[in-house]
Parts: C-alpha cells; sequence; structure tokens
C-alpha cells in the first residue's frame, strides 16, 4: 500500500531527541500537515505545523489524554525506546524493556486505531536488527525487540482487515545518545529517518534503512519467515483490536 507523507497527520513518540527528532523533521520535509511530537519530556520545535503532547509510553493516563487531543491521524511511528545493557542476571532489566518496547508500542497502538482505521492510515513500528539476532551486550533490550517484532506482526494481520497497515523497522546502529558509546559502525539518524519515510511512502512491510540492515533485506522478503508469516495472518478471521 502506497502512501506519501504530504498533507498527512503523522504522530511520532520518543520524539524529543535521536531518531525521534529526525524523523518528526523528516516528516515536516515531506509535506506533513501536521506532526504530534510526543515525547516524556517538553520540546521546542519551531515548525508551526507540530504540536507537542507530553506522553510517557507507560503511563495509561498520559496515552489517554493524548488520544483525547488528537482529532485525526494517518501515521503513527512508535519509536519511544530504552536500551540499557545488562549480564542476563537481573530480572528487573527485562521488565524495564518490555515495559516501553513492547507493552508501550501496543498500548500507544490501541489508543489510536480507531483514528487510523477511519483513515486508512499506518502504524510503524521501529524495532531492530536486535530482534532477529541477538545482541549479547544487551539481551533484554533484543528479547523486548525480537517481542517487537512478533507483535507487529501479529498487528499487520489483525488490522488488516479495517485497512490499517502496519510496518516494521529494523535498524541496525543509529547514531544516537542510546548506542553512542558502542565502539561499532553507526548510520546517522538523519539518513536512517530519510529512509524511514521513504519505505513507508512505498508500500514497504519491513524497512531496512541504513546499510548494515541492507544486507539482509532481500534474503529476509524472499525468505521462509516471511513465507510463514503471510501463511499465518491467513488464519486471522477477524479483528479484535478495539478502543
Amino acid at each position: 500500500m502506497f502512501m506519501s507523507i504530504e498533507d498527512k497527520t503523522v504522530l511520532l513518540t520518543g520524539a524529543n531527541r535521536g531518531l525521534g527528532r529526525a524523523l518528526v523533521d523528516e516528516a515536516l520535509r515531506r509535506g506533513a500537515k501536521r506532526v504530534y511530537a510526543a515525547s516524556r519530556r517538553p520540546m521546542v520545535v519551531p515548525d508551526e505545523r507540530v504540536t507537542r503532547l507530553i506522553l510517557d509510553v507507560t503511563d495509561a493516563a498520559q496515552i489517554r489524554e493524548a488520544a483525547e487531543r488528537v482529532e485525526s491521524l494517518d501515521v503513527m511511528i512508535n519509536n519511544a525506546g530504552v536500551s540499557v545493557p545488562d549480564d542476563l542476571s537481573d530480572r528487573s532489566a527485562f521488565e524495564r524493556h518490555l515495559a516501553v518496547n513492547l507493552y508501550g508500542t501496543l498500548d500507544v497502538t490501541r489508543a489510536f486505531v480507531p483514528l487510523l482505521a477511519r483513515s486508512h492510515g499506518a502504524v510503524v513500528n521501529i524495532v531492530s536488527l536486535g530482534a532477529v539476532a541477538a545482541v549479547p551486550l544487551l539481551p533484554a533490550y533484543s528479547v523486548s525487540k525480537a517481542a517487537s517484532l512478533s507483535l507487529t506482526q501479529s498487528l499487520r494481520a489483525l488490522l488488516a482487515a479495517r485497512g490499517v497497515s502496519v510496518y516494521a523497522v529494523l535498524p541496525g546502529p543509529i547514531d544516537t545518545d542510546m548506542v553512542r558509546d558502542l565502539d561499532i559502525p553507526k548510520t546517522p539518524a538523519d539518513d536512517v529517518a530519510r529512509a524511514i519515510l521513504g519505505g513507508v511512502e512505498r508500500g514497504e512491510e519491513e524497512i531496512f534503512p541504513d546499510p548494515m540492515s541492507q544486507m539482509l533485506a532481500a534474503d529476509w522478503r524472499a525468505g521462509v519467515a516471511k513465507q510463514l508469516e503471510r501463511q499465518n495472518a491467513g488464519m486471522v478471521q477477524a479483528d479484535p483490536i478495539a478502543a
């Protein structure tokens, strides 16, 4: 499903820095009519098309308040995330990552499904290559992103009947504060943001937005896992996701 960002309304979580801020700027550059920039902390964007929202994706009350402020929505980008090193010794590390990277994505998506169904819009989940190959220095993060990828695939099948497209973004390391201390090649956030929205406009179900991830793109799209996902999606009879 092809979709132009021009004249569309976009909502982003985790919008105040890093990839989130780059996505705000890229959506504006592509002519978005309105960008809801959601973050836990206030931010300043000198563009009248931007509406700032205070939103912690783990706070049910803030999610409800944000949903009440948004009158229409075409594209929702679940970008808010957490990544903290751990060594598998502390269960709370998993709980913290799952609260944001999995349940936050699900809860925010559920809140905005009615608006997205009305516009036949799109959900864009920022996942990670860590979802398909664990990063041993970040095991809790990797587990949470694997769960996020599975969630994205289920949402794709369950929301299709309501005309909502669902995209998984599978980036490698991005040059942001989250991984700045890791001594590995990183792609600038602006480049990744440009590739993400380009992928959405082209209707790519999985978006590989950087040189590292692009090496996997062809094999993923033609691979057994993708074929099995499509086969399993055929079992869906009705959409149980409601506001």
